[in-house]
């Protein structure tokens, strides 16, 4: 008995060590048409002598942000195929069975060509042929399990219940084949005919022939004699019955007639008129059939949801996650429902099986309806509880939903950290998507998880579309997390952005979404930068349903501060003139203005002398956050040289003042500018003590310590230096920051990815970041002015940050 060895081969993959090559997206040499098969077949891509892409980052100068990038929009992948129509009209003549290829959002893994052998023996040959069978068949199984049907799986609830039978279509359902003789007799008969057939009789012609063999379904459909059946059937529409009506349209689900045929036409305009008049099972049947028909219906929606208002008594519970289901795959969320909807969740939560509740979840996600956090917390409970019970479809949908509500639902997300990594070498690469995704999206590092997904990865990413990839590298970066793997994960996922750069002249947000993710973990693709920041892209982003410039703006200063060698395309002044304008005036109206920032503002200003030594404004805009910028001279003196308050300004603009320099030294130092400086610190400080301000102030040595002889509320400031500190040759920049719980990640200290990078660039820009973590500074506001003073002395006035600068 011969035995064969069977060894797997995984695909190759070249690891980047360096993130600074550069990539070529186009072969020299070779004819369009031979492009297009490398792009369709990624294999072609990595055999021969051609040349292939690879990779340039640019060498950033040092480090490691959240911030939303545009939301996505789920898109429909393709799932049916169609057999090319054999010449000739003879209905006998239809044979060859259709052969399928793989879409090009779903392409095979990658393989290294192995050299062609001279010769072998026949023993050698078997085994080879044995081999090469098996690892053909691994690899069909393989793509098979990676394809996604978006008709098919979010049915697989169906199948839980005998209910839906009279519910839904199912394609499952075991027919007799019609032989084709039989077809064949049929059409003839059509033909024949004078178009004077009954109803009955030709409902049970479209029944008859749906029943022939799937591999002639498509000639079928564009036969001229069928055609001449469908005629028939449209001008005799009203005579039908309705469970006639019913057959005539399933008969259409099973031979896949295209969505805009003119018989699915007038199929539709007869059941708008017949709603009201059909049993509930028929109209979510009917529903039911459109989805399958992947035909847009509005019209036919809008009265299934306002007869279903009227019906809401008589929704059992497998008709309620029906009607859920075509809510979310028609994509319309009926506000007067959703009320309803939620108590009836409520009611049935503990009957519905798992699979049901990722259908009931994946609709209430798919149709963005709002659910409260009560109904959405009730749903992750059980989950939780249910979790190792629940297929990874179910729980996926489930997801969806909780990062759509923002629930942070710390029960489930510790059991998904356990139950979800063995399973991630088995789900395909959008499960892996929205899994990771959600992560981030709610903030939430678990490293369990993140680690299995990025190792997964690697082998799987020829089936990435441009969306997946994008996600993939936004959410990564968004929990600043390089796994181990972090140069083969990195590498193949730019390579996938390269090989998909057609793609996103369609979908421009998913580059920039890939791009940005990118930089928070100081990675720079140069070639793919480029592109985004030409005119052609971003004449493209405007078109986009998307706001997309603030991403643009962010990454395109990104690139300026920390890719100084960068040659490439950049973005236009004005645009980033306009984008600095725009986010500069929605922080004064939404971030200067927070509590813990004015209350900082305010403490500092009086600690260190003045408006003039704080300054409240956004150091990077294009990170979008505020900064308290503070100087220090290197004896630890503050500096002044705020002397432009923009709100002084924006206020003597208002009544017509011209703005001079002089004016506006008057202004800041109250006398004209003759006046001595000395003179005019004594009377600051004198205006101070008139005021009571000099008991609440402490009072600073050189070293920022308090001064001995008395308590903190004795303790009384040292003059303010004169002006003539700001021009001092050294001194250090504090980017002073006032943090919150949006800036890390969930429960934890583990900064996002935007602020990551904000920090990051600060310090290349020559400034100290001094934080004032929310853990701290949260709680002293609501403790007395001196215990704040007290705090902030100690972070302003740290000897260490001297040393830092």
């Amino acid at each position: 008995m011969a035995t064969v060895l069977i060894c797997r081969r995984l695909p190759r993959l070249s690891r980047v060590t360096t993130f600074s090559t550069t990539a070529k997206c186009k072969a020299k040499s070779g004819s369009s048409k031979s492009e297009e098969e490398k792009e369709e077949t990624p294999e072609a891509a990595t055999t021969g002598t051609e040349s292939t892409a690879t990779i340039q980052l640019l060498n950033p100068l040092d480090y490691r942000v959240l911030y939303n990038p545009s939301a996505y929009a789920r898109s429909r992948a393709a799932s049916q195929q169609h057999a090319a129509r054999s010449s000739g009209d003879a209905f006998t003549s239809l044979g060859t069975t259709q052969v399928g290829s793989p879409s090009s959002q779903a392409w095979p893994p990658i393989r290294k060509a192995l050299p062609k052998p001279r010769s072998k023996p026949l023993l050698e040959q078997t085994i080879s042929a044995g081999l090469s069978a098996a690892q053909t068949k691994e690899e069909e199984e393989k793509e098979k399990s990676e394809l996604h049907d978006s008709k098919e799986d979010p049915r697989v609830f169906q199948k839980g219940r005998p209910e839906y039978r009279s519910l839904s279509y199912d394609k499952s359902e075991a027919v007799e084949t019609l032989p084709l003789e039989e077809g064949d007799s049929i059409l003839h008969s059509v033909a024949t005919s004078k178009g004077n057939q009954s109803p009955g009789t030709i409902t049970d012609h479209f029944v008859k022939l749906s029943r022939l063999p799937v591999e002639q379904h498509s000639v079928l459909v564009s036969n001229p004699r069928f055609n001449k059946l469908c005629h028939c059937a449209v001008k005799s529409m009203g005579l039908f019955s309705t469970s006639d009506l019913i057959h005539v349209l399933k008969a259409c689900v099973r031979l896949v007639v295209p969505p805009t045929h003119p018989l699915l036409n007038a199929c539709e305009d007869e059941f708008c008129r017949r709603v009201w008049d059909m049993n509930l099972d028929q109209v979510l049947l009917v529903a039911d059939c459109w989805r399958c028909l992947e035909r847009s219906v509005p019209s036919y929606l809008s009265i299934l949801f306002s007869y279903a208002n009227m019906h809401w008594k008589d929704l059992t519970l497998p008709r309620f996650v029906q009607l859920l289901y075509i809510i979310g795959e028609g994509r319309r969320s009926p506000v007067d429902l959703m009320q309803k909807v939620e108590s009836m969740i409520l009611k049935h939560l503990d009957s519905f099986t798992l699979e049901e509740v990722g259908a009931v979840c994946l609709g209430l996600f798919k149709s963005l309806s709002g659910i409260s956090d009560h109904v959405m917390r009730r749903i992750a409970d059980r989950v939780s509880l249910q979790m190792e019970d629940m297929s990874t479809y179910a729980l996926v949908n489930v997801l969806k939903l909780l990062r759509y509500t923002r629930m942070d639902h710390l029960p489930l997300l510790k059991e998904l950290g356990k139950v979800i990594p063995a399973r991630i070498p088995t789900i395909n690469i959008q499960g892996i998507m929205h899994i990771s995704l959600t992560c981030s999206s709610l903030h939430y590092f678990d490293e369990g998880i993140m680690a299995a997904v990025a190792m997964s990865l690697p082998s799987k990413v020829a089936y990435c579309r441009s969306k997946d990839a994008a996600k993939f590298l936004w959410s990564f970066g968004c929990l600043d997390y390089e796994p181990p793997n972090e140069e083969e994960f990195y590498s193949s996922l730019i390579e996938q952005m390269h090989r998909k750069l057609h793609e996103f002249a369609k979908f421009p947000e998913h580059l920039l979404t890939g791009l940005l993710g990118l930089a928070f973990v100081k990675r720079f693709p140069e070639e793919l930068i480029g592109y985004a920041l030409r005119d052609e892209f971003i004449q493209r982003t405007r078109s986009s349903k998307y706001e997309l410039q603030k991403d643009l703006f962010t990454l395109s200063k990104s690139v300026e501060i920390e890719c100084p060698s960068y040659q490439g395309s950049r973005l236009p002044p004005q645009l980033s003139q306009e984008m600095t304008e725009m986010v500069l005036t929605f922080a004064e109206q939404e971030i200067y203005v927070r509590p813990e920032i004015v209350e900082a503002t305010s403490l500092l200003e009086s600690m260190l002398g003045g408006r003039e030594y704080v300054k409240n404004h956004m150091i990077l805009p294009h990170t979008r956050s505020s900064d308290l910028e503070v100087h220090l001279a290197m004896d630890g003196h503050p500096i002044p040289f705020n002397f432009k308050d923009p709100v002084r300004v924006k206020k003597l603009k208002d009544i017509g003042v011209s703005l001079t320099d002089d004016l506006m030294s008057q202004l800041i130092k109250g006398r004209s500018n003759n006046q001595a400086p000395m003179e005019v610190d004594n009377e600051t400080r004198t205006a101070r003590q008139e005021r009571g301000e000099q008991g609440r102030t402490p009072g600073l040595g050189r070293d920022g310590a308090v001064l001995s002889g008395g308590s903190l509320a004795d303790a009384c400031l040292e003059p303010p230096p004169s002006v003539k500190l700001n021009r001092h040759p050294q001194g250090v920049k504090l980017a002073i920051q006032v943090s919150n719980r949006n800036h890390y990640c969930y429960c934890s200290k583990r900064l996002l990815g935007l602020h990551r990078l904000k920090r990051r660039q600060l310090q290349q820009l020559g400034y100290v970041v001094v934080e004032l973590p929310f853990w701290e500074w949260f709680p002293l506001l609501k403790r007395t002015r001196l215990e704040k003073l007290s705090y902030l002395q100690y972070k302003v006035f740290d000897p260490a940050l001297l040393s830092r600068a």
